[in-house]
């Protein structure tokens, strides 16, 4: 019998997403929560998310609450630990054990290179070649892996991207490797398959490290589609993301169990928020929106942004409508409210990262940090792309 289900009927479990603007992300993230409600059917589990999808984390809470629920062991459904697993989610959670004296939150780590986790990608990636084991050393040195993570202006999480590229090249033996992302670091997905060109290998694997499908799936495999029809003469094979698959729910049940004994403050992301929050470095102001269901119609196009309602956990609203029309800074020409923001990175105008996605459809958010001589110069190189949102020229 493991420790999960041990857990007493005033224990619950939540499981805590950032949210997406497409519903696959959303269904699929469920699935995490009822793989863990079919291995221990009578364990209270639940799950919530940050912002863009239903139930939010505050909802999610209150149904736990209402089933008398007195002990919350809450992890990040997140692979590493950048700004939204360390600083958003604690502050959710903080705030609300604050309003719920009874209630005990105990939070804990982000799946991380667990290695359930690198068996998990592993798989994957064996798939898309057609095996089902390691393959013999040798096999695999004609074949290049390109690893494809998420991307963050938090360093540490970009070069844990990093580490599982190389963990996972070596463990199966590839002939070469490398990392790019699909986010606001350097190299960018399109940038870095132009240079795993150079390289001269004539079959190369594209992994992305992802939870779920979504658009930014669907970026990263459009990408692979359009340099693989103008380099015909490499093979070009496409590894699934994770999903819930066994390796995963494990890993959840692995992080959940940490919550249960006291932990030391370099990995417990609570005691790390909470004590940058008492030095006045953090504040509990959540900045992600809450779910708002919207038509269809207006929420699903190329052309829109989602209709969020402000966030109003802490009592009152943040419409966070703002023009971009910041010193040297790109200006929109129009005022926005979408609730939803990146931490500044200090290398946005690298030449080989996110400006590469100028014309691609790049957050908006993204798009104010670009100074203006950026933008003109990648649009100078690069036909925007049809039906860009107004908000993203």
């Amino acid at each position: 019998m493991t420790k999960l289900a041990s857990l007493p009927a005033t224990s619950g479990v939540l499981i805590c997403g950032h949210g997406s603007r497409a519903k696959i992300a959303e269904e699929e993230f469920s699935l995490l929560a009822k793989g863990l409600q079919t291995r221990y059917p009578e364990l209270n589990v639940d799950y919530g998310f940050l912002e863009y999808s239903a139930p939010n984390i505050h909802t999610a809470l209150d149904r736990l609450v209402a089933k008398g629920v007195t002990t919350i062991h809450a992890v990040p459904g997140m692979l590493f630990a950048a700004t939204h697993a360390k600083n958003d989610i604690p502050s959710v959670l903080t705030t609300y054990q604050a309003k719920h004296p009874n209630l005990t939150i105990k939070y804990g780590q982000e799946l991380g290179l667990h290695e359930e986790m690198i068996r998990a990608f592993q798989q994957r990636i064996l798939g898309s070649l057609g095996l089902d084991d390691i393959p013999a050393v040798g096999d695999l040195y004609d074949t290049m892996l390109v690893v494809v993570g998420r991307g963050t202006s938090v360093v540490d999480a970009n070069a844990d991207a990093a580490k599982l590229t190389r963990i996972v090249a070596e463990n199966l033996g590839f002939g070469w490797s490398q990392t790019v992302y699909s986010g606001v670091t350097y190299p960018s997905v399109g940038r870095g398959l132009e240079m795993a060109l150079k390289l001269g290998y004539k079959k190369i694997v594209i992994a992305p490290y992802f939870l779920f499908g979504g658009r930014l799936i669907d970026r990263i495999y459009n990408y692979v589609d359009k340099v693989a029809e103008e380099n015909a003469d490499v093979v070009f094979l496409k590894a699934d993301y994770l999903r819930a698959q066994d390796h995963v729910i494990n890993t959840f049940e692995i992080r959940i169990c940490d919550t249960f004994t006291e932990q030391d403050n370099k990995t417990d992301l609570m005691s790390d928020f909470q004590a940058r929050l008492a030095r006045g470095e953090v504040d509990v102001h959540h900045h992600h929106a809450e779910f708002k269901p919207v038509d269809e119609t207006e929420s699903d196009g190329p052309n829109h942004e989602p209709n969020h309602e402000p966030s109003k956990e802490h009592g009152h609203e943040h419409s966070h409508s703002h023009d971009h029309s910041h010193d040297k800074k790109h200006d929109h020409g129009h005022a926005h409210s979408h609730g939803h923001t990146h931490a500044p990175y200090k290398h946005i105008a690298h030449p080989h990262g996110p400006r590469t996605m100028i014309n691609d459809n790049i957050c908006c958010c993204f798009m104010g940090q670009f100074t203006q001589d950026v933008i003109d110069e990648e649009k100078a190189l690069k036909v925007e792309q049809p039906r860009t949102p107004i908000c993203k020229r």
